[in-house]
């Protein structure tokens, strides 16, 4: 197992930019692939971005294509999503996963930290 922690949601109008982080602490952190999802009131999880263990690949939903972001540093265990000309449709409690393969579903992921609210004013 490991443990996800997710920080830097908040408040933003609608334009502006935010950047997530997630620590991971307890397995190898590097041994994994990284998705970050999200969930708005009343629908699914959805997938938004995944990077492979060793960050060479990256997929993105069509929804943050061209704005946001994902990226690792295995050196700080830490998985980032830079989100930038946020709109109102953004906003969701986002989490990060943690999968031993590369994926955009949750299903794939077991590992899922508590999520953090990023709340897009207009």
């Amino acid at each position: 197992q490991v443990l996800l922690v997710e920080s830097g949601g908040g408040l933003v109008q609608a334009g502006g930019s935010l950047r997530l982080s997630c620590l991971a602490s307890g397995r190898t952190f590097s041994n994994y692939a990284m998705g970050w999802f999200r969930q708005a009131p009343g629908k699914e999880r959805e997938f938004v971005a995944a990077i492979s263990w060793g960050g060479s690949h990256k997929y993105y939903a069509d929804s943050a294509k061209g704005r946001f972001t994902i990226s690792r540093d295995n050196a700080k265990n830490t998985v980032y999503l830079q989100m930038n000309s946020l709109k109102p449709d953004d906003t969701a409690v986002y989490y990060c996963a943690a999968s031993s393969a590369t994926a955009t579903t949750p299903r794939n992921y077991n590992n899922w930290g508590q999520g953090t609210q990023v709340t897009v004013s207009s």
